[in-house]
């Protein structure tokens, strides 16, 4: 193709893209469906890799993706509206299942009575009703907040305006979901790419007699926050739904048992292609809702409930190339360019190869024909290769001996526990030497769970990195915005949108910092455990190489490989600047005790096998007092709880430095 021949291509997939934005964006109404336009983006990218010059300011490299909305008030949930764990196979059900009788010290074969309800692919909300009366509807939002669109939630026919029945509580958040049935998404498909989408554009229209228009439907599924819970059984609770007056999905059923679980998932996998909507997985959730208070929820999800996601749907594709990504912890992940294909609605054009080890045990090579596999959400992965349509002149994947970044050695770390290597390789760097675990560190700090920057997504990081606008996190909250808006692609509105998006995340809470510096082995439960450790960021400042490292093996859930982690992060003095340059521009907010704070400022201990419950479940309930507990006997310790055959030696020590000595009774009288 001659050069000018290029240039008009490239013109018209630009012209053509714009349209599509301007139908998305501005109109809620797409016109075409998200591979098209995905592929369409990527045949613009492709062009815009070999001719540079081309570059237009219209292009998606430039596209910030959603702005943050304007159009609703921000409402905070009085109860958080979490996500879900996923599970994908019997192995996988079994495991959670072990996990459960493992937090309630049950017997690990123990079966347990579940509430099962198919998990439809729409739209979350809540809603609250006072003395009968709705008062308003949120989006699910990030979970600790949405969006206030009470009056388009008002259209919908399922949802009721009162409620009269005199058993209905007085406070109440009922939760559900929003979606539009298969066949009345024949007649809007015009104006919208697939189901899902139609309902989110249709609740977050400005107009609520536009929202009207749509035939939106809603099934009530549980509760969020309720005044005075009666209720004993989620399955009892979905029968008061249907008294009140909400939908409930007839498909919805109590089961126990392994084999009885896997059986009824066959069947609804073959059944939903009947469903006038569209479905998913299975939620499953423990019945007793007592159950469900002891086992409680991980930072982002309950424990007491799982989606066992549909089978993986797959596909064939050739590897057009093998490329190494570099991660913020230095990890290298190979990663498959495969020529794009259709998965279950979804085009696919990267594959995961996990690690070295993956690649020589499948013998993966440049243009070879494979099986891809997609599970719900998980990254594409290369299941096996067709050795019989193997090109000839195939060569075998040589990994790589120094960083593709930085020119770094590479290595394996050697497991203490496993004595073996890991199959992982990765940049002795490390940090912020180099230049790719630099943007990824960035990427991590800008992430849901971390700062949450609307309108600072990953293509923009890169961007701005490109352009030398950030080299560091802090540098976020320095952007010249003038610059910015002047940029292709850019403008005023767009530049002034993410100005308040940066200036709102300057508020955060020690914890999510904390997360948000990408300290190997620190997730967000690790984090939680260390901020109520620190407490301040005055503390977590004058953490260097003179600190007494020793001081976090005292916190439980904080072993010696975090402590290790934690050693090196603060070895270095630029993460130590990264913190010091932080404290200067950002507002800690103080985390809310939990109700009750009987245990306030309290420390305890356990030793030995309680009865009838499980170190993680009294853990729970002492953090939920705000109690903290501690790994070791010393003279910060209040408490020790002692079970049968406890470790004489913390007996011995805690008597004497007068530690308090409970027994497990005495200890559930402490707490009612």
């Amino acid at each position: 193709m001659s050069d000018n021949s290029i240039k008009i291509s490239y013109k018209s997939k630009i012209k053509e893209l714009i349209k599509h934005n301007k139908f998305y964006y501005e109109k809620s109404s797409p016109k075409i469906n998200d591979d098209d336009y995905d592929r369409l983006k990527k045949e613009i990218i492709e062009i815009e890799k070999k001719n540079p010059h081309l570059i237009d300011k219209n292009s998606p490299l430039f596209q910030v993706g959603f702005k943050p909305s304007k159009n609703f008030k921000k409402f905070k949930h009085r109860e958080k509206m979490l996500s879900l764990s996923n599970i994908f196979s019997k192995d996988d059900l079994i495991n959670f299942q072990k996990k459960l009788n493992n937090f309630l010290d049950l017997s690990s074969d123990k079966n347990f009575e579940f509430s099962v309800e198919p998990k439809i692919d729409g739209i979350s909300a809540s809603l609250t009703y006072k003395n009968g009366i709705l008062k308003y509807g949120l989006s699910r939002g990030d979970g600790s907040e949405g969006e206030l669109i009470t009056e388009n939630l008002k259209t919908i026919s399922d949802i009721p305006r009162q409620i009269l029945n005199k058993d209905f509580p007085k406070d109440i958040d009922i939760r559900g979901e929003v979606f539009i049935e298969n066949d009345e998404f024949e007649r809007l498909k015009g104006n919208f790419a697939n189901p899902r989408n139609a309902a989110s554009g249709s609740l977050r229209q400005k107009d609520p007699n536009q929202t009207k228009k749509i035939p939106l439907r809603f099934i009530a599924y549980s509760y969020g926050f309720i005044s005075k819970n009666k209720f004993k059984k989620q399955s009892e609770f979905l029968l008061s739904l249907k008294n009140w007056g909400f939908k409930t999905n007839k498909f919805n059923k109590v089961i126990s048992g392994i084999n009885e679980l896997v059986d009824n998932h066959l069947y609804m996998e073959k059944k939903r292609f009947e469903l006038n909507y569209d479905v998913d997985g299975l939620v499953y959730k423990i019945n007793q809702i007592k159950l469900q208070n002891r086992l409680g929820n991980i930072s982002n999800a309950p424990r007491w409930a799982t989606a066992h996601k549909f089978s993986a749907k797959s596909s064939f594709s050739i590897i057009e190339n093998i490329e190494i990504q570099i991660g913020r912890t230095g990890a290298l992940t190979p990663v498959a360019k495969i020529k794009p294909v259709n998965i279950g609605g979804v085009l696919v054009s990267n594959a995961s190869l996990h690690n070295e080890d993956e690649i020589n045990r499948k013998d993966i090579r440049i243009g070879d024909h494979v099986k891809i596999e997609r599970a719900g959400d998980v990254i594409p992965h290369v299941i096996s290769v067709d050795l019989s349509k193997r090109p000839n002149n195939t060569k075998k994947f040589i990994f790589p001996n120094n960083c593709p970044s930085c020119g770094s050695k590479i290595l394996k770390e050697y497991n203490q526990l496993t004595k073996k290597y890991d199959a992982v390789r990765r940049c002795s760097s490390e940090g912020y030497e180099c230049d790719k675990i630099s943007i990824e560190k960035i990427k991590h700090f800008i992430s849901k769970d971390a700062f949450n920057i609307d309108g600072l997504g990953k293509k923009v990081v890169e961007k701005f990195w490109e352009l030398k606008l950030i080299r560091y996190p802090q540098d976020i909250f320095h952007l010249n915005f003038n610059k910015i808006s002047s940029l292709d692609g850019w403008g005023k509105l767009s530049s002034s949108n993410l100005k308040f998006s940066i200036e709102n995340a300057k508020s955060i809470t020690l914890d999510k910092l904390i997360f948000s510096l990408g300290i190997r082995h620190i997730g967000q439960e690790n984090a939680k455990l260390l901020s109520d450790n620190i407490k301040t960021i005055d503390n977590l400042c004058k953490i260097d190489t003179s600190y007494n490292f020793l001081n976090f093996t005292n916190i439980d859930g904080i072993g010696e490989t975090q402590v290790k982690s934690l050693k090196k992060f603060f070895s270095k003095d630029i993460n130590i600047k990264i913190i010091k340059e932080l404290k200067k521009i950002l507002r800690i907010k103080k985390i809310e005790n939990k109700v009750g704070g009987k245990l306030s400022n309290k420390t305890f201990l356990i030793t030995g096998k309680l009865s009838g419950i499980s170190r993680a479940e009294a853990k729970s309930i002492i953090e939920n007092y705000s109690g903290k507990i501690l790994s070791s006997v010393n003279n910060k310790l209040n408490y020790l709880i002692i079970g049968e055959k406890p470790t004489q030696k913390k007996v011995v020590k805690a008597k004497e430095l007068n530690v308090i000595i409970l027994k497990q009774n005495e200890f559930l009288k402490m707490i009612n």
